[in-house]
């Protein structure tokens, strides 16, 4: 992190801190692996504050290095707005300040609406665009490395206000080195949630040294959020209730020897309910899905292929409509 200005990739330190220390904590809007999130409010605005304890301080810097990475901003990632930590005398609080989306996560959301085949469409395409652009090395001196994820899953999307969706969550990411194509952090194996890690994961036969690696393995993450939203799209009055992936299978907080046992012994994936192929859309989306979670991980479509076949999915849409 730098003290000077740099452009896309969040304000200077010193305003970041002067931001930070003029918030006012509401209340707890969420709770993580590593502390709180709050609703704080910033001359007049709501932003979300998320309180990471002193143990966590790896955590915080590295969601807060990510952030700041030069032509991260883009709409539907997380809009970031500060780090700075805060001495409240008898420890250290680390703060990470994000712009508030009052419907909260995906998860949250999809427990709580059913969607039309629209707002299906738009919140897929949207979480597609966004990993698209996280995943895309840009070249030159105003460029991006290229970024995965890890930790890809709908507790880790937001719903913002016109119904898109913005990714959050980047604590686990992990930077594309260019010069030597490796990764910019010696690999913790089998980091993220086990009941959205792919089959290569579970099985530690994925080459942790490849940053292809670990795109493909978000590309998976994808296709089962694809599923849950599909799920809760209302045609016809016509929908299913809220479920996570693997929830017919697994117990609630499964082990990676279950995930394991069903994902890459069983080959089981989410089922595709009949009605899926008694409507167009939602036929459509079920191929896109199966093309996420082949256990081959080169044969998966990539993020920017997923966002265009969505896109196309979206036009077909409109045309019938």
């Amino acid at each position: 992190m730098t003290t000077s200005g740099s452009g896309s990739a969040g304000l200077p330190l010193l305003v970041q801190r002067s931001i930070a220390r003029q918030i006012q904590l509401c209340h707890v809007i969420g709770k993580g692996r590593f502390g709180e999130v709050w609703r704080g409010r910033w001359r007049g605005e709501n932003v979300a504050v998320k309180i990471f304890s002193s143990r966590e301080e790896c955590s915080w810097f590295r969601e807060a290095e990510i952030y700041q990475t030069v032509m991260l901003r883009h709409e539907n990632i997380l809009g970031f707005i500060a780090a700075d930590n805060k001495d409240n005398g008898t420890w250290t609080q680390l703060w990470l300040v994000t712009d508030y989306h009052e419907n909260g996560s995906l998860f949250d959301y999809l427990t709580s609406h059913t969607v039309d085949t629209k707002t299906m469409l738009s919140m897929a395409l949207s979480i597609a665009t966004g990993l698209a652009h996280l995943h895309m090395d840009i070249v030159g001196t105003r460029g991006k490395p290229a970024i995965a994820h890890r930790d890809l899953k709908s507790k880790n999307i937001l719903v913002k206000s016109n119904l898109t969706c913005a990714i959050a969550d980047l604590g686990l990411a992990v930077r594309h080195v260019e010069k030597n194509d490796s990764v910019d952090i010696p690999s913790t194996h089998r980091v993220g949630t086990k009941r959205y890690m792919a089959p290569e994961v579970l099985d530690e036969s994925m080459n942790a040294q490849h940053f292809d690696s670990y795109k493909r393995a978000d590309v998976y993450a994808f296709g089962l959020i694809l599923w849950e939203i599909a799920r809760r799209c209302n045609i016809g009055m016509i929908y299913d209730e809220y479920q996570l992936p693997y929830y017919d299978v697994v117990q609630p907080d499964p082990t990676i020897e279950e995930m394991k046992k069903v994902v890459c012994i069983d080959k089981m994936r989410p089922n595709i309910p009949n009605r899926w192929h008694a409507s167009d859309v939602l036929h459509s989306m079920a191929k896109v899905m199966k093309e996420c979670w082949y256990a081959n991980p080169v044969a998966r479509l990539t993020a920017l292929r997923i966002k265009k076949t969505l896109s196309n999915i979206r036009v077909e849409e409109k045309v019938k409509n």
